[in-house]
């Protein structure tokens, strides 16, 4: 039986036929995504959707998906999915992160030349019949300093075009390598140094815990006076009430905005105010970008629904249908291997080294790694997927190196994982045994053989009397069940790892009391997605 997609946004004629064209039957209703109650009931029926930003793929609609293999977003942002709902439940999430970057950079681009001239209130006085010439003074771009906050793809392709206005441009992202930075033509700054600079500061960073109010009351003061703001990436980069009382003082001079905290944003403090530019989200609204977001997504989804490859995920690797079932626990163990050894470690990390060794060497190494370095950045940065982790780490400069290896010892295959820094190394390995779960087989060089769970306690200590006991203890005196124990050490009396499966993550309260024993040298809490 043919894959069925729904299409419940608008997306052109052409996008649709490519899904015909390929064997693939298709529904377009593209007034669908608005009606929450017509998309859960038809939901069940699909293998496939197809969306633009006004469908929300909500938990529930994904309860209802039981068909559901693939959504599809034509456009980078996907706001409007639950991506943690779609894994659970094993759907794959796509985007197409470069059809729309050039139509989004040169909105940037115009809303500084709008902002920089006043133009949209020049206009509007000279369409009432007015003459206000000596009302609107402007700045000129040539020879300011351009403070790019974000310099990945958009923010990148904003730094060439400004660049080409002779601007000076600086840039803060903390993945950008200095190579890269010489590259690109740009000075490396560090965010207050960008602040205290630039007479222009545009946003281009997606939206997170981290950058939420990036430009905050704080931040905001320490601009140089005078400023001019732009914002096309996301709405809640900025503190909108605090940019009030800014433009209303003169420490900024003007704001362009494309995003806002709220959307549709029918009302807000800076609406109504002199020189601040307003457009209603426009950054990807040009025929060429929506045409190429549409046509790409049509192809990506139609693709994964015919021959299991897959492009441009947010929550799996790309690989191909062959792969997939083989690949299946082991990408799961790299993910399992990154995350451990990204959070026991605090410090820049210089490089990553992987070995695969046995049957595991000869799998699709890319997808592989793709799953340990995302593992390992997810500690600080949530939001790197399997597809962006490679970039992410060559631009910061850390180096990858792979190694395959003939089986060497006691299992069919398995997975080492070192992570190299300034001071140290730290390296885990891990195997799948028959029943595809992954499994940690050594730390530090310890052998262990240790299932992994969602909860987990890792400790290091001088293998001495009374270890179990006091973590036994200390978990049964806070009420915390463990699954399961795992003991190792080096030597008799030497160092010594113990690794506790727990059925809930534990309270601060029990990391302080073992902590105070004296009997441990390291005591840290982790996190594994094993769903």
């Amino acid at each position: 039986m043919a894959p069925r997609v729904l299409v419940s946004d608008k997306l052109s004629e052409t996008a649709v036929q490519i899904f015909r064209d390929r064997g693939v039957e298709v529904d377009y209703l593209p007034d669908l995504g608005k009606d929450k109650e017509k998309l859960l009931a038809v939901i069940g029926q699909y293998d496939g959707l197809a969306i633009r930003s006004a469908t929300k793929v909500t938990e529930k609609i994904l309860a209802a998906a039981t068909r559901l293999k693939v959504i599809g977003r034509a456009g980078i942002g996907v706001d409007n999915v639950d991506i943690p709902a779609a894994s659970k439940k094993g759907v794959i999430v796509m985007n197409t992160p470069f059809g729309n970057s050039v139509t989004t950079a040169e909105h940037a681009i115009a809303m500084m030349f709008a902002v920089a001239r006043q133009l949209p209130e020049a206009s509007a006085s000279t369409h009432a019949g007015k003459w206000e010439k000596n009302r609107f003074m402007g700045v000129e771009l040539f020879n300011k300093t351009l403070g790019v906050i974000g310099a990945g793809n958009i923010g990148g392709i904003v730094c060439d075009r400004a660049l080409g206005l002779r601007m000076k441009v600086i840039a803060y992202d903390p993945f950008l390598s200095d190579e890269r930075a010489q590259k690109m033509g740009v000075t490396k700054v560090e965010l207050d140094e960008l602040l205290a600079r630039a007479d222009f500061i545009t946003l281009h960073v997606p939206m997170t815990e981290k950058t939420r109010n990036i430009l905050s009351r704080e931040a905001i003061a320490k601009m140089k006076k005078g400023v001019r703001i732009i914002n096309c990436a996301r709405g809640g980069l900025i503190d909108e009430a605090a940019l009030q009382e800014a433009l209303s003082a003169g420490q900024v001079a003007g704001v362009a905005l494309d995003v806002f905290a709220t959307e549709p944003a029918t009302e807000s403090p800076l609406f109504g105010m002199p020189n601040v530019v307003c457009t209603p989200h426009l950054g990807a609204s040009t025929t060429e970008a929506q045409e190429n977001v549409a046509l790409q997504v049509a192809e990506q989804m139609s693709d994964y629904l015919l021959t299991g490859a897959v492009q441009n995920a947010l929550n799996m690797p790309s690989v191909t249908a062959e792969e997939a079932a083989v690949m299946g626990p082991w990408l799961k163990l790299a993910a399992h291997l990154g995350a451990f050894v990204g959070q026991m470690t605090d410090e820049p990390i210089k490089a990553i080294n992987i070995l695969y060794d046995g049957a595991v060497a000869e799998m699709n190494l890319a997808a592989l790694n793709a799953a340990a370095i995302a593992g390992i950045m997810r500690a600080t940065n949530p939001d790197v997927n399997m597809v962006s982790a490679p970039v992410i780490a060559r631009e910061r400069g850390i180096q990858i190196a792979t190694t395959r290896q003939e089986k060497s010892g006691a299992f069919d295959a398995y997975i080492k994982l070192t992570v190299v820094t300034e001071t140290r190394e730290r390296s885990v390995a891990g195997t799948c045994f028959a029943d595809g779960k992954p499994r940690f087989i050594q730390i530090k060089g310890i052998n262990i053989d240790a299932e992994v769970g969602a909860h987990m306690l890792y400790t290091t200590n001088r293998d001495v009397p009374g270890i179990i006991g006091t973590l036994g203890g200390t978990m049964g005196k806070h009420g915390v069940n463990i699954a399961n124990f795992t003991l190792g050490r080096a030597k008799a009396g030497g160092d010594a790892i113990a690794i506790l499966y727990l059925d809930e993550p534990l309270k601060p309260a029990v990391i302080a009391e073992l902590q105070a024993t004296g009997l441990f040298q390291q005591v840290k809490p982790l996190q594994f997605e094993v769903a």
